[in-house]
């Protein structure tokens, strides 16, 4: 009976370790979008072009955790002169910070689906708290490579000045909207 029981027990202690599964983003299908507005007058939009990263899911027991890093040098406003000069130390200071970051160990789930993503978003060196929603979190089979993949679209706000870029405030705004496709493969 004892070896019985130990089984179960090294089986029930397992099964949590075993449930996570890890998910590597996409590069090719996640670029981080942002809105801000331009001098009142209309709101711009740009993205970034080298995202990777990791997510681990564990939706029987409704938690996970995302880890993402994003070239800042990657900025893509459609412009070269304009890419270069959000590239400076006016706005995202490339050669001191090649990388932001954004990581987090908290999901909201709603049933089975993540809803929302509590982590740390470091810009600039600087680190703050940040929420991002999740929406149309959907996981299936590729139609064309058949692997497993998930995906959704997040986004959320944050202030610019809070992470240190407060260059021509109030004329470029502070309130920046993120607006993020995510597609991520199952490892």
């Amino acid at each position: 009976m004892k070896p019985l029981l130990a089984l179960l027990l090294s089986a029930a202690l397992a099964a949590p370790a075993l449930a996570a599964e890890r998910y590597t983003i996409d590069a090719r299908h996640t670029f981080p979008v942002f809105e801000i507005n331009h001098l009142g007058f209309s709101t711009q939009r740009g993205r970034f072009n080298q995202t990777e990263g990791e997510i681990m899911l564990d939706v029987a027991a409704r938690r996970g955790s995302i880890d993402v890093r994003i070239a800042t040098a990657s900025i893509d406003m459609g412009l070269d002169d304009w890419d270069k000069h959000l590239r400076n130390a006016d706005f995202f200071d490339v050669e001191v910070h090649p990388t932001m970051t954004f990581t987090s160990d908290r999901l909201v789930f709603d049933g089975d689906k993540p809803v929302a993503a509590h982590g740390t978003l470091t810009l600039l060196g600087v680190s703050k708290p940040v929420t991002l929603e999740i929406a149309n979190f959907r996981c299936g089979t590729h139609p064309i490579n058949k692997r497993a993949l998930c995906g959704a679209d997040v986004s959320g706000q944050i202030k610019r000045s809070e992470f240190g870029m407060t260059r021509y405030l109030p004329a470029i705004g502070d309130d920046v909207r993120l607006l993020i496709p995510v597609e991520a493969f199952k490892d």
